[in-house]
C-alpha cells in the first residue's frame, strides 16, 4: 500500500463531514480533486470504505475503523511537527478544546494570556452541548474539555478551575414580589429550564430530587442566552449560573432571589482522557494553567462574590 498523508486527511475529512462537497470546502479543494484522492485511497483496499446510496454517502464499518486510525496517525504527525518547532524555541501547533455553552463565559479568561504569549498556537474551541462535549472527549478529538459535571462513563483526569453557583433569578419587576422564599415554594412559581441533557439542567434536577422538590416548568430553551432573555422579558423565573449573568446583575436587569440552601453548587473543571499523549502545546498549556489559575480567579472573577448574596 502506498497511500499518502494527504489521502488520509482527505478521507478523514470526508468521514467527519459526511459529504464530498463539504470536505472540499473545508480542505479548500475542488470536488473533483477530493473525489480523485478518495478513489485512489479506496483502490488500495479490497473492502469498501464508503457506500453511495442514491445521493447520500455512508461510511462502512471498515471505513470507520480506517478513519479512526487515520485520525491517530495525523495527530502523531502533528505532534512530530510541533516537537520540531519546539526544539527551535518556538511553540506552535493546535490547541483543541470543547466546552459546554455556559463555559463560554469562563474558558476565554483561562486562555487569554497563554494565546497572547504564544501567538503561533492555533486555538480551536468548540462551544456546544454537553453530549457533544463528552463525545469529542471520548473519541479523543480534543485535548481538553470544560464541564461542570464530570462524565462518569469516561476514565479522565482533571484540574478544578472554579465553583459554579446557581441562583434563582427574576427580572427587576418580578423579583420584587419575592424578597425571600423557601425551597418548597419553588413548586409555586413558573420556572424556565435549559434542555434535557445540559449540565445546568442536570445539576438543578439533582438538587430538586435530593430535596424532594416539585416544580412548575413553563419553558424549555436550548441556550443560557435564550433563558436569560426569557426571564428578562418576564416569561418566568430561572435557576441560572451567576457566571452567565454578570452584566444583568450589575445593571439591575436581573436580580437574585434569596432562598435558604442556595446557591446550588457544582464545579467547573478542565478534563482530559487518562494516559492521553499530550502535544507540546497541550502540555505547555496545562503546566501554565496550573501556575496561573489562582491569579486568573482573583483578577477576572472577583466580581462574583461581590454580587452574590451571603
Amino acid at each position: 500500500m502506498h497511500y499518502t498523508l494527504h489521502q488520509l486527511k482527505v478521507f478523514l475529512t470526508v468521514t467527519e463531514t459526511g459529504s464530498i462537497t463539504k470536505a472540499a470546502e473545508e480542505l479548500h479543494l475542488t470536488q473533483p480533486a477530493v473525489s480523485i484522492q478518495l478513489k485512489n485511497f479506496q483502490d488500495q483496499f479490497d473492502i469498501p470504505l464508503i457506500e453511495l446510496i442514491g445521493r447520500k454517502l455512508y461510511i462502512t464499518d471498515f471505513g470507520h475503523e480506517v478513519a479512526e486510525s487515520a485520525h491517530q496517525i495525523l495527530r502523531e504527525v502533528e505532534t512530530i511537527n510541533d516537537k520540531g518547532t519546539a526544539h527551535q524555541g518556538e511553540l506552535t501547533g493546535k490547541l483543541k478544546i470543547s466546552i459546554v455553552s455556559t463555559g463560554q463565559y469562563i474558558m476565554p479568561h483561562f486562555l487569554s494570556s497563554f494565546i497572547k504569549e504564544h501567538p503561533n498556537v492555533n486555538l480551536i474551541m468548540d462551544v456546544t452541548n454537553k453530549a457533544k462535549v463528552v463525545e469529542s472527549l471520548e473519541k479523543n478529538l480534543v485535548d481538553f474539555s470544560l464541564v461542570s459535571l464530570i462524565p462518569e462513563t469516561l476514565n479522565i483526569d482533571r484540574i478544578a478551575l472554579m465553583e459554579n453557583h446557581l441562583f434563582l433569578v427574576g427580572n427587576a419587576h418580578e423579583a420584587e414580589q419575592y424578597q425571600s422564599i423557601r425551597k418548597k415554594d419553588l413548586s409555586k412559581i413558573p420556572l424556565i429550564f435549559r434542555e434535557k441533557g445540559s449540565g445546568t439542567r442536570q445539576t438543578i434536577e439533582n438538587f430538586f430530587t435530593k430535596n424532594k422538590i416539585d416544580f412548575k416548568q413553563t419553558l424549555t430553551l436550548t441556550s443560557n442566552e435564550a433563558v436569560k432573555q426569557a426571564v428578562i422579558a418576564g416569561l418566568g423565573f430561572s435557576i441560572m449560573p451567576t457566571i452567565g449573568i454578570r452584566d444583568e446583575l450589575l445593571n439591575g436587569t436581573l436580580k437574585i432571589i434569596p432562598i435558604s440552601g442556595f446557591p446550588i453548587t457544582s464545579e467547573w473543571s478542565l478534563v482530559w482522557l487518562k494516559k492521553k499523549k499530550f502535544s507540546p502545546v497541550a502540555r505547555t498549556y496545562l503546566e501554565e494553567l496550573k501556575k496561573k489559575k489562582e491569579e486568573i480567579m482573583r483578577t477576572k472573577f472577583s466580581w462574583i462574590e461581590e454580587n452574590e448574596p451571603v
